[in-house]
């Protein structure tokens, strides 16, 4: 026959001890990763299976997605409650990153949702892209956060139930971006303007409940006086240079101070230290999901490329 080679003299080789004769045997051209014409399961059943993969894989990144977007909820519930602060309120800068990155996880996760339910490979190659930038995102969010809010300046001041603070004892950068000349005459104006201080009066009718009661740093700060000066004339002037800064004028107190700054900085660590609690569990979550899912749309592909190599063998 055409592809039947013919048998050809003993061959002898320095290395064997015996003649090597070629027989007649048939040969015959057979494509790599061909399935034997006797497999126990039909073409077509493979190809179902392969189908059956391939959907169930699509279906977890789907189902992944949506886990990606009730992330998000908490990112953005966490942005708000940051942005929605008295302190907040008066340093624009710092209002609203969280979220706006929460708001880009809900779109992205929305889009990795469609682009799984229906097949969009293009959709979910950008999930999975812009997913990664978005984590790497809130992680560098979480570690900055994490350094700058670490020293406290906060001290205890004995028979009070608050704690009062001093600048020099937080973060420089907090010292340099938020509480430096250029920005505090905007910051104090926004805050002799809020009701920080005016709560304290209704919530505190005498004086022994405002030394017990547990009164947020911002308040502790700026609404009163060091407790070295006293509080009807500053007994002690020297003890503190913002003795010199209080007044008992409501728009004034002692916003001046470097206390009020002191406050507004320990107000600011207090509440990114909450808001961290969240953001941390909504990353772990966000980098397990990530996970998951390149693997998932990586059995997606090799199923599909199996898929397209067995229709064209077909």
């Amino acid at each position: 026959k055409g592809n039947t080679l013919k048998a050809s003299p003993p061959v002898f080789f320095p290395f064997l001890p015996f003649p090597l004769a070629a027989k007649s045997f048939p040969y015959k051209r057979t494509p790599f990763f061909q399935i034997p014409p006797n497999s126990s399961k039909p073409h077509s059943q493979n190809l179902s299976l392969s189908l059956k993969t391939m959907a169930l894989s699509n279906n977890l990144t789907a189902v992944l997605n949506f886990i990606a977007f009730l992330c998000s909820v908490p990112i953005v519930a966490s942005g708000i409650w940051l942005a929605s602060q008295p302190d907040n309120e008066c340093i624009h800068f710092v209002r609203w990153p969280v979220v706006l990155l929460g708001l880009l996880v809900l779109v992205v996760s929305l889009t990795g949702f469609v682009g799984a339910y229906w097949y969009k490979e293009t959709l979910l190659a950008f999930y999975l892209c812009c997913m990664a930038i978005l984590i790497a995102l809130l992680l560098t969010l979480l570690v900055f956060a994490f350094v700058v809010t670490r020293p406290d300046g906060g001290y205890a001041v004995p028979g009070r139930g608050y704690r009062e603070y001093r600048i020099e004892g937080f973060s420089s950068w907090l010292q340099g971006h938020i509480v430096d000349s250029k920005n505090w005459g905007a910051i104090r104006a926004c805050l002799a303007e809020s009701d920080v201080c005016s709560r304290l009066t209704r919530s505190y009718l005498t004086a022994d409940q405002f030394f017990a009661g547990h009164i947020s740093p911002l308040q502790s700060g700026c609404c009163k006086p060091p407790t070295v000066c006293g509080y009807s004339y500053p007994a002690n002037p020297t003890g503190d240079p913002d003795c010199y800064n209080w007044s008992n004028e409501p728009n004034q107190l002692c916003y001046n101070c470097n206390s009020c700054r002191a406050g507004l900085l320990g107000n600011l660590r207090k509440e990114w230290r909450k808001a961290s609690t969240f953001l941390i569990v909504a990353a772990v979550v966000l980098i397990f999901v990530y996970v998951v899912a390149c693997c998932a749309f990586k059995n997606a592909q090799t199923e599909d490329l199996f898929r397209r190599y067995k229709q064209g063998w077909a």
